[in-house]
């Protein structure tokens, strides 16, 4: 051993006091605290602290600590530490004083004409931090990553609260509006969850749309509070660029417990995927006791706004009760003894279940009998049934699966197997409703304006008729509600969503014809002579033209169908309409809907020579015949959706008055009548100049 490692304790205090006239910092350590490696803090032989913790503002144990590696490898070591842009050489000496081991620590900071010119300094500190950056740092979120973890947190044991947090359907904004929307998530939650933390706090990103985040000295309750204001405050944000983007997370939390922080993820990391069964959560042993998965999942399940819905749809009672113990406890349950009996809770709920257990050999109506139901009406694209049967034919089971069954159990059966089936076919479910419902708002945002547009131009046309706006906004919600009621009721009309939407945006142009009808014509007071008649039906011919003869869009496919009930909304079932005397089936679903509803809101509404006719009368008059032959199917569907159509107009009047109060409408009634005669004039008579030179 080198001669001046090996020294007197008295020769030792002279060298820190010689030493302490060159270097700011000179401590002595000795080697029973630093055989222990578990300390998070040394002190000097006379209760010097740490230069970490008041040097670099560090409340973790440095795990590159020179002096420890000194004292292991019986040596000298040095290193150069940065804080901000000062540099400082960190040496640790080991040293025998009286037989017992010691380290001695110097620690000086560089000055910028020590060792290095001003220039080649800056280049070192420069290289320094950059690497440390490029070395610790995750390159799109700024925080930490993972394998900062790796070499620093992991096998940390001080008292720490660890968390968990998990971004919700990450792969979805990815995969419905790109890698820059789920880029913006990923630095908008962070951003949010910097803002919720303290400086001395360490934020992780640990994987694709995973974080991990330590706060050390923080008791359980604050702790937990913490976690919640993070999930609350990540909720209510907003993804600069993708308004219809809505951010949630699962987080599970732990504090550590004589652990490191790696088994305090582990644990951690089961909490937030309990919470990530539900979405949006927050999960911590400390909120639940440490009492397991299944009351864990109870006590989260009380906690939200009304538990979700399961139907039992079976004729014995006691399987009832089997699957009702097994599953009550995280769902409320709903029973049926037969199939009719199931189909009108299916009716009354709709939506608001999450899943159907159906047995197939039952009273009344069978189990296939109820799927044959639900594909009629559709909701078996909406709610998921599991057949929980003692039948397991060949026949039985495939029938089962070609009718749409999400999953086929056959008695006897195994309690747990029973509730994880359930439990991951309603999370499947409901992960494709919110991609939907993503997918729904995309459609939306991208029709809006065009929707816009429509709306402007319809309403024109209907003051141009001197009728007021709301007939259009009418004739838009009995035609989406006719639409719903019919794709229920009969399988003979194959409407898709997408093609219901196009009907009810069409649904605004039907009038659009009346552009080309003089003004004298069309707002006569009184009675039509029989050539004025003929002259006011020329606006579904005209109305037809003028979208056939788009040059750019006229073969779109709501053009076409715009196109469709321009021309044919006038036509009746029984042929006696008008322009071309179509009948049945010959005139296009699209046209018989908005005929439908244009009949029964010109009833109601009043004009400037009739009153309007109650809700009432109006379907009493369309019943007997006296507004033509209508589809019977369609008027079926008018009769029971009637109540709904009277409410939804009073709410749709309701919105309308909340957007613009009576005051402002008649200011801007009386500025548009100051002009709609000049501008309608001019392009009636540029309509009828083109209509003359085709």
């Amino acid at each position: 051993m080198e001669t001046d490692k090996r020294m007197t304790m008295e020769a030792a205090l002279e060298m820190i006091r010689q030493m302490k006239k060159v270097f700011p910092v000179v401590r002595l350590l000795d080697g029973k605290q630093l055989s222990n490696e578990r300390l998070p803090e040394l002190r000097g032989i006379s209760g010097e602290p740490c230069v970490c913790r008041q040097l670099w503002n560090d409340r973790l144990q440095c795990k590159n600590c020179v002096v420890r590696r000194a004292f292991r490898e019986k040596k000298q070591i040095g290193k150069l530490e940065m804080v901000s842009s000062d540099l400082y050489h960190v040496t640790g000496k080991y040293m025998e004083i009286d037989g017992k081991p010691y380290v001695m620590e110097l620690l000086n900071r560089l000055e910028d004409d020590e060792l290095l010119i001003s220039a080649d300094q800056k280049i070192l500190i420069s290289g320094l931090t950059d690497y440390d950056t490029k070395l610790y740092k995750d390159a799109l979120t700024g925080v930490y990553n993972r394998r900062y973890y790796e070499e620093k947190i992991r096998s940390l044991t001080e008292h720490f609260g660890v968390a968990m947090l998990d971004l919700d359907d990450f792969k979805l904004y990815n995969d419905t509006y790109g890698h820059l929307a789920g880029d913006r998530a990923l630095d908008t939650t962070v951003k949010v969850v910097r803002s919720c933390i303290r400086k001395v706090d360490i934020l992780i990103r640990y994987g694709g749309d995973e974080f991990l985040l330590v706060l050390p000295d923080i008791d359980k309750d604050t702790f937990r509070d913490r976690l919640r204001q993070i999930q609350e405050e990540i909720h209510n944000a907003r993804v600069p660029g993708y308004p219809q983007l809505r951010l949630s997370v699962s987080i599970g939390g732990v504090m550590t417990e004589d652990e490191t922080v790696e088994q305090a993820v582990n644990r951690a990391d089961r909490f937030m995927y309990q919470a990530k069964q539900y979405k949006n959560m927050v999960v911590t042993e400390h909120d639940h006791g440490k009492g397991g998965h299944s009351s864990v999942m109870s006590d989260i399940s009380r906690e939200m706004q009304g538990r979700e819905k399961i139907l039992i749809i079976d004729d014995s009672g006691m399987n009832r009760m089997v699957l009702r113990e097994i599953l009550k406890s995280d769902y409320d349950i709903l029973e049926a003894a037969d199939g009719q009996e199931g189909l009108n809770i299916l009716e009354r709920f709709r939506t608001d279940i999450a899943l159907v257990l159906l047995d197939i050999v039952m009273p009344k109506m069978d189990g296939f009998g109820v799927l044959e139901h639900m594909n009629r009406d559709t909701s078996m694209k909406e709610i998921p049934v599991i057949m929980i049967s003692g039948e397991d034919s060949d026949s039985f089971v495939r029938r089962a699966y070609d009718m749409g069954v999400s999953d086929y159990i056959k008695r006897p059966f195994d309690f747990q197997v029973v509730y994880r089936r359930v439990r991951n076919t309603i999370t499947l479910y409901a992960k494709q409703r919110r991609l939907f419902s993503l997918v729904t708002n995309q459609i939306y945002e991208k029709e809006k304006n065009n929707r816009m547009m429509i709306g402007i131009l319809s309403q024109i046309m209907e003051f141009r008729n001197g009728e007021s706006g709301i007939h259009v906004l009418h004739i838009n919600v009995i035609t989406a509600m006719l639409l719903e009621k019919l794709v229920r009721k009969s399988d003979a009309y194959d409407l898709s969503w997408p093609e219901r939407l196009m009907i009810t945006t069409a649904s605004a142009l039907h009038d659009i014809g009346k552009i080309g009808i003089d003004d004298k014509i069309l707002n006569k007071p009184g009675a039509l002579t029989d050539e004025e008649y003929e002259i006011i039906k020329k606006h579904t011919l005209i109305g037809a033209e003028i979208l056939d003869n788009l040059d750019i869009y006229r073969t779109e496919p709501l053009v076409r169908i715009a196109s469709d009930i321009c021309r044919w909304h006038h036509e009746r079932y029984d042929g006696k309409g008008y322009p071309d005397g179509l009948k049945g089936e010959q005139i296009p679903i699209s046209a018989q809907v908005v005929s439908l509803a244009d009949v029964y809101d010109a009833l109601i509404s009043g004009r400037s020579y009739k009153k309007g006719y109650s809700h009432e009368e109006a379907l009493e008059m369309i019943r007997k015949g006296y507004c033509g032959a209508f589809n019977p199917v369609l008027l079926e569907c008018l009769e029971e959706i009637s109540g709904d159509i009277k409410n939804e107009l009073q709410a749709s009047v309701g919105e309308a008055v909340c957007i613009q109060s009576g005051s402002q409408l008649r200011k801007e009634l009386h500025k548009y009548h100051e002009t709609k005669d000049h501008l309608f004039n001019k392009i009636s008579r540029e309509m009828r100049f083109e209509q003359q030179n085709i």
